[in-house]
Order: structure tokens, then sequence, then C-alpha cells
């Protein structure tokens, strides 16, 4: 099925008639019949959405819906008031007390099912990035989101409008009424920032399903959809009064909400509000994954990838190099000396200030990870013998050129490097990485033996 849906109304006959209208529609349908029933039924059965009567005997819809959202655990499921209610204070209470949409009796079944498949994909896009973060989480990585470093701003609004007069009549509808930078721009501008930064991009686009042309607001809305920098926007599209077809078209198309035109500057306003709250909730469930996915990937004290990452990426340079590829491996000369006579913390300074100098040598697309306590890998890429023995030489005379400076009492201490350069020879297939780690790791030793701070190699053919 494609989502469970549970129907709040005090008349059997109205839940019979929405429940086969649902089930046509291959979604499973759960019944309560007031509103202390529906309350259970929500935490029992934790529904993808429920459609609720406003006007019940022992509580209202409002009453309940204030409950739902209330509590933790049913206050992410969806809530669609239907009522015979049509005047103003009835829907603004109804959307201010939490509910995503106010429907009124009778309700179109086009109308109907389009907002249901869009509240239902909008939390199944919630449920998958939640079960993503709470992956991340379960591996210990969550703690780099704590920088999302869009929580503070305020919300940047777009508003794409037929003219400049409904433009500004739509800017003054919420400029009062949202911390948010509002702000009027053409189509194409529109356009151009959906290729642009995502991160620069306005969280929630209010768009006119007809500007310079009929539909040409709903064509909008598909290229934003489509494109990288727009793709996670928000958008509320404005129909004029009465177009519930062009109105499912446009939830179907990934509008976030729709309103008609002429519309209430304060609903527009709240449902603005709830989009931009919902927006910023996803961009800092996607920030803690990817900073998750980034710290599982990433050694913590010096910012260089680590061993898992280097691996992965060391096989995908060999695919794609072959011979044209040189592995080294970098061990710090005496390094448990630092660590006794300075303590831990200086010898964390030298790791750190060591990968700083590594990476100032090394090309944006070569490989740097560290892979132990005082151990780096370097893979070079498009290099050849005499290229990878200068990088080598200059990588040692990085560490071991210039001392470093530690805590204010510590004289300047020296710390040098041993390099072991692996290179594949010319003849047979590529090696694999965990072979060229093995060679590199060989001449280091053979570095060591031969007293350190020097660059030993060896030539490396696969078998």
């Amino acid at each position: 099925m494609a989502g469970r849906i549970l129907v709040v109304d005090d008349v059997a006959t109205n839940r019979i008639v929405m429940k086969v209208k649902l089930a046509a529609a291959c979604y499973t349908v759960d019944q309560a019949e007031n509103g202390a029933s529906a309350l259970a039924a929500a935490r029992e059965t934790r529904p993808d959405l429920i459609l609720l009567d406003v006007m019940m005997p022992d509580m209202s819809g409002l009453d309940v819906c204030r409950a739902l959202k209330r509590d933790p655990a049913t206050a992410s499921i969806p809530v669609v008031l239907i009522t015979a209610l049509s005047d103003r204070d009835a829907k603004m209470e109804g959307l201010e007390a939490g509910a995503d949409d106010f429907l009124t009796k009778p309700v179109e079944e086009v109308t109907l099912l389009a907002r249901v498949r869009s509240l239902l994909r909008a939390q199944d896009g919630v449920r998958e990035l939640q079960m993503r973060d709470d992956t991340v989480s379960a591996f210990g990585f969550a703690e780099a989101a704590s920088g999302f470093e869009g929580k503070d701003r305020p919300g940047q609004i777009a508003l794409v409008a037929p003219g400049p007069r409904g433009a500004v009549l739509w800017k003054s509808a919420i400029d009062d009424r949202l911390r948010a930078q509002v702000r009027i721009i053409p189509r194409e501008t529109a356009l151009s920032e959906a290729t642009s930064d995502a991160s620069e991009a306005p969280d929630v686009f209010v768009i006119s399903a007809d500007l310079a042309q009929r539909n040409e607001g709903l064509r909008l809305l598909s290229d934003l959809r489509s494109r990288p920098g727009t793709r996670h926007a928000a958008t509320v599209m404005i129909l004029p009064e009465g177009d519930s077809e062009r109105a499912a078209i446009a939830l179907d198309l990934g509008a976030s909400d729709v309103l008609h035109d002429p519309f209430d500057a304060k609903e527009l306003a709240i449902r603005i509000g709830v989009q931009l709250d919902r927006k910023r909730q996803s961009d800092r469930m996607r920030a803690g994954v990817r900073a998750g996915l980034e710290a599982a990937i990433t050694d913590p004290l010096t910012g260089l990838h680590n061993r898992r990452y280097a691996l992965h990426r060391m096989e995908q340079m060999i695919e794609r190099n072959g011979a044209d590829l040189a592995v080294m491996m970098i061990d710090l000369d005496f390094f448990k000396t630092i660590n006794d006579q300075y303590g831990h913390a200086a010898g964390d300074q030298v790791l750190q200030q060591v990968a700083h100098r590594l990476r100032a040598q090394l090309r944006a697309n070569d490989l740097l990870a560290r892979i132990g306590g005082e151990e780096f890998l370097v893979v070079l890429s498009d290099t050849d013998h005499a290229g990878a023995i200068d990088c080598a030489e200059r990588l040692r005379n990085a560490v071991g050129g210039k001392t470093f400076n530690l805590a204010r009492d510590t004289l300047p201490v020296k710390v040098t490097a041993s390099v072991g350069l692996a290179l594949p020879g010319d003849q047979g297939p590529s090696p694999k990485a965990d072979m060229l780690i093995r060679q590199a790791d060989a001449a280091l030793y053979g570095a060591k033996a031969h007293g350190r701070d020097r660059v030993s190699q060896v030539s490396v053919t696969a078998a």
C-alpha cells in the first residue's frame, strides 16, 4: 500500500465515503469516530496522514490537532482539517493549530487525492532524511552537524508574480508577518538561481501559475524542482479562485502548497511560515547527514581523509590512472619522544602542522590521508618517476626543513620524516591498492634502516 491514512469523523457515512475514495487509490484506511479515539489510534498505529473533521461531539478537530502537535510521538504526522465551515476565522484557527491544510466540504476528489499525494511524498522525504540522520548518529558522527550554518539567518522568500502591481501587493501582505527577507524577482532570475549554489537560493518561492503566459508559472515550478540549486526549496503556487484542476497539477509537479487568489494576507504568511520551518528542518537533517558522512571518512585531528576513505579512493585512482600513479608512506621519525617529552597535546599540534605542510605541497587531485598514529599516505596521480621522486623530497623537506613551534615556554622542536615510495612497473596489469601500500611500507622501512629523514623507493609490478 502507498500509505496509511486515519479518517476521523463522527458521521459514519462520511467516513465510509472517504474510505472508498482512498482505498480505490490503494491507501490503507483506518477510522475513528471521535477525538479521543483519534488520539489513541494516532499513537498506536502512527498513520502517515490524518484527515480530521472539525465538528465532533466530544472535542473539536482543532483541539485534536493541537493535542497531536503537542505530543512528540504524533507531532510530525500531517493533518488535513475537513469541515463545512468556510469562514476566514475557522481557517486561520486551523492553520495556526498546526494543520497542513484546510479543506471545505464537499471536498472534490481530485483536490483531496492531490493533497494526499503531496503530503505523503513530503512525509516520505522527511522520514528518509530522518533515517539517514539516525544512522549517522548511531555510528557516533552526529556532533559535526552542530555547525549548521543556516540556523540563524532569516528566511529568504522570492515572489514571482505576473506583474509589478501583483508582486507589490504580495510583498506588502507578508512583509510585516514574517521574519524573512522578501524580494520580488522575475522568472528569468528564478531560473538563474536554480543553477547557482543552493546555499544562496531562496528558501521559499511564491509563484503565480500564470505569468506572461498561461501555465508559465507551472513550467517554472517544474524547472525549479529539477535543478540542483532549487530542488529543495519550498514552493507555494498561487492559482485563480476555483481552479482545483490546476491546483492538483501543481501539487503533483512538486509544489509544497497551493493558495487561491484572492487570498487572505494572514493565510499566505502562515503557509509561507510553515514551509519555511519545514525547509529549515530538512536543511538541518541534510546538513547532519553530510557532516556525519564527512566525519566517517575524515581524521578528526588533522582534517585529512582516513584509511577507510583512502583505500576506496586509491582503487578509483588506480582504475583511472593505471601506471601513472605513485604511492608514498610517510612516517615521522622518533615521534614517541615528542609525546614523552612535551605531552600528547604537543604531539597533536605537530601532527596538525605536518598535515598542513604536506597538503600545501600537493595538487588538488592528489590523495593525502592519515592512516595511523604518525603515518601518512600520499597517492600521486598523473605522474612519472622523476616527478614522484621530486615530490617525495619536497614532502620530506616540508616536514624537516623547519622547526615546529609548540607551547610558549617550549623551544622550537625539530621533527623529520622518512618516506617510502612505490612506483608501479611498466609491465602487467595495475596492482591493487593494498599491494602498493605494502610495497611503500617496505620502502619506508628501508628509509628507517638507512638512517631516517630520507626517501627510499621500490618499483612494483603486479603478478
